[in-house]
């Protein structure tokens, strides 16, 4: 359930907003602004790329990380590649980009 900010005292609800995982867009609104259909944001789901958070009303929310990876998906889907392949993709580079942010912590430790 997706608290109602207005139970949510200023300066916490402003951390959530600034958090890249905290479902703050409707699906209208990420569709919206991705400039594509609801119907594309479902077939995401359905792919199990990204897994929107529900609210209480069980209306689908996403975050601005899983906004960037559908864009990225929509972007390959638009040049041609087929949806199941721009997802896996899309799941490899994100899993090269935590690797490549994992060794880059490692290295400072040493």
């Amino acid at each position: 359930m997706i608290p109602d900010p207005r139970d949510t005292p200023a300066s916490d609800a402003g951390d959530k907003f600034d958090d890249e995982h905290y479902p703050a867009y409707t699906m209208g609104r990420a569709a919206e602004m991705l400039g594509t259909t609801q119907g594309f944001l479902r077939s995401l789901d359905e792919a199990k790329l990204i897994e929107p958070q529900r609210s209480s009303g069980g209306h689908r929310r996403y975050s601005r990380y899983q906004l960037r990876l559908a864009a990225r998906v929509r972007e390959l889907v638009d040049q041609g590649t087929a949806l199941a392949a721009a997802c896996r993709i899309v799941t490899l580079e994100d899993q090269l980009h935590e690797a490549q942010q994992l060794n880059a912590e490692l290295r400072q430790q040493d």
